[in-house]
Formats: C-alpha cells, structure tokens, sequence
C-alpha cells in the first residue's frame, strides 16, 4: 500500500518574528484563559529548537493576578486536540486544511484547567454573514506537566532515556493524524493526489509524502507518541520516510517492540 501511495503521489523565511509567531499560530485571536483574558501567541527557542505557546495576556501586561487558571499552554498541544475535536464532530464531507477549518468553524476557545470549552461558529445567514453560534464542545484537557514521570521506551543497549518533550510529542501526534487523514482521502477519493494536497496545504508535495509515511507508523510505536514514552530525539523528522514494514522500523530507531 505504502509504494502505491508512493507511486500516486523550504519554507520562505519571514524576518519579521512577530508576525511569523501570529501566521503559525492556528488560534490567534481566538484563544483565552477562564478569566476572560485573550492569550497571545509566543515563542521560545532552547537548544536551536522553537517551542510556541499561547500565553495569557495578563501575564504580559504585568498582572498575574488577573491572569486564569491556566497562564501558558503549548501551542501544537492545544492546536491539535482542537482540531481533532472540530473535526470529530462536524466530520466534513470536503477536505478542508487546518487553518480554514478554524477560521471558518470556531468562534472561541477557553482553557480551563480540565477542559476546553470550543464555541462553534453558525451557519452563514441570508446576508452572507455568521448567524449565533450553534453549539459548544466541552473537550475533557489536561495540561501537560513536564515532570511527569513516564516509562519511556528505551533505545536497545541503555537503561535509561530522556523523554521526549511535551511539544515535540503534540507536534508528532498532529501529523501521525494528518498523514493517516491525507492516506484515506488519497484511497477513498480517486481523484486525489499528493499535488492537490499540496496546494491545499500551502506545502511542498516532498512534505505531503513525508507526512504521509507517519500513517505506516508500527502500532506500538504510536502508542508510545501519544503517551509520550518515546525517547528524546524522537519528533517528526526522524520517524519520517521510514520502511513500511514494521520490524524494520524499530530496527533503525534502535527501539525494541512492544
């Protein structure tokens, strides 16, 4: 399957930061803490590696008192299980990317300390604009603490590992579930190809095929993503463009099966 996927089948640099920061972030404007306070989107680089957040306003303007619950959540985190949740419960009959599905599908996000209470946009009315809301999704969330102790699984040879961190893991889980979303559109629609994907996506067709092997990932292995019990190093890029077959896989990553 994954050949005949195969066979059917860089960034330009922005050096204004700020609104580099904005056009990454998926809920920009639409995003704030159980306080009421909109929480904006920001950045942190350690060790070359960007890690975006979404940080509660009052934090910036030097009133951490007025700030909610929850003053900084990680972006990819919190940008995946809102689009895994729109997703679920409007199911589109149409592809459609990520961004025009926030755009055009949600209202506003609240970050509570256990949940994320998702306002989704109404229909259009007969003026063309957006009529009342037409329901809210109250998604079960938690924030990822970093310190949290998890069986990792360990590389062949050692008896210990780092974790991978908490943003790399969101970042993988989001494309795992893009890649297997592009594979059943690409299976279920004969028209569909790996350029049209592309030019929906704003993306390079290199990059469609290498999200698209995330969906040959060994079961075992997106287990362990989504738990983050894989170790440190383990992100994107290096479990892109992998063999389909799965002993293969842990083979190269060093990884025993699980």
């Amino acid at each position: 399957m994954f050949d005949a996927v195969q066979a059917k089948l860089n960034e330009q640099v922005n050096s204004h930061k700020t609104m580099r920061t904005r056009s990454e972030a998926l809920l920009a404007g639409r995003i704030f803490d159980d306080r009421g306070n909109r929480m904006t989107p920001s950045h942190a680089r350690k060790g070359g590696i960007k890690y975006r957040y979404y940080l509660s306003s009052a934090l910036l303007q030097g009133a951490a008192t007025r700030a909610g619950s929850v003053r900084r959540v990680s972006a990819a985190e919190v940008e995946a299980v809102v689009i895994r949740s729109v997703r679920e419960h409007l199911k589109p009959s149409e592809p459609i990317d990520d961004r025009s599905l926030i755009h055009q599908h949600v209202t506003r996000i609240e970050v509570d300390p256990e949940q994320l209470v998702i306002e989704l946009a109404g229909p259009p009315g007969s003026d063309g604009q957006k009529a009342g809301g037409n329901g809210l999704l109250q998604v079960p969330w938690r924030k990822t603490i970093s310190t949290k102790r998890r069986e990792i699984v360990l590389p062949q040879g050692t008896d210990h590992a780092r974790p991978m961190r908490s943003e790399t893991r969101a970042t993988l889980v989001a494309a795992i579930a893009r890649g297997r979303r592009w594979l059943e559109e690409l299976i279920s629609d004969a028209t569909a190809t790996a350029d049209r994907i592309a030019r929906r996506e704003k993306c390079s067709v290199r990059k469609v095929n290498m999200t698209l092997s995330l969906a040959f990932l060994a079961p075992d292995l997106v287990k362990a993503a989504i738990g983050g019990r894989l170790p440190h190093g383990m992100g994107v890029t290096r479990l892109t463009a992998l063999p389909a077959e799965w002993s293969q896989q842990h083979h190269i990553l060093g990884l025993p099966a699980q």
